[in-house]
């Protein structure tokens, strides 16, 4: 499949990973694919236009998924919380018994990378949203899978991370039509 993918949607997706490495993230989620996709946005791009029509800046976009990748782990503790665990006293309680910072590396005790290999694996939500692009590319019989039928598998979704980080930060269904008309 990946030898259909246009050189910028290729890019992206190989982006991804490093995006996923800057936040020490265990694996890809869809989040990581659509900073990557943002990143190889011009004006003249299908993304790029669809963003210009819902008066949406691609770095300003970028930046707020950015952010909830970020507090990703802030909702973690506050759900805990709410269960009354204390996870900063689990932390201190941690670095006490096994030594300082042993919970700030990857889970698993492995490397960062994941599988040894220096590449980290797709969460289900990223390989999902591969398929959907192909599965768009193949709605609008493109014999390619661009940047557009990247972002159209990230919406396509209703229960993709990606697709709620977007939607906290422009109007979905507008952008969707602005895609789809790209």
């Amino acid at each position: 499949m990946f030898e259909r993918f246009t050189r910028p949607s290729r890019e992206a997706v190989v982006a991804a990973q490093a995006v996923a490495a800057e936040t020490g993230a265990t694996t890809i989620d869809s989040r990581h694919l659509l900073v990557a996709l943002l990143a190889g946005v011009d004006a003249t791009s299908s993304v790029g236009r669809a963003l210009a029509a819902v008066d949406a800046d691609p770095a300003a976009v970028a930046a707020a998924v950015r952010t909830s990748l970020a507090t990703a782990g802030d909702l973690d503790a506050e759900a805990l919380a709410s269960l009354g665990i204390d996870l900063e006293a689990i932390r201190a309680r941690a670095d006490e018994v096994f030594g300082p910072g042993v919970l700030d590396g990857p889970a698993g005790g492995r490397p960062a990378g994941g599988n040894g290999g220096g590449r980290l694996p797709f969460s289900g939500d990223a390989k999902k949203t591969l398929e959907l692009a192909l599965r768009e590319a193949i709605r609008m019989k493109s014999r390619e899978i661009d940047d557009r039928h990247l972002m159209l598998g990230l919406l396509r979704d209703t229960r993709n991370p990606a697709r709620t980080a977007l939607a906290a930060v422009l109007p979905i269904e507008a952008f969707w039509t602005a895609l789809e008309t790209a």
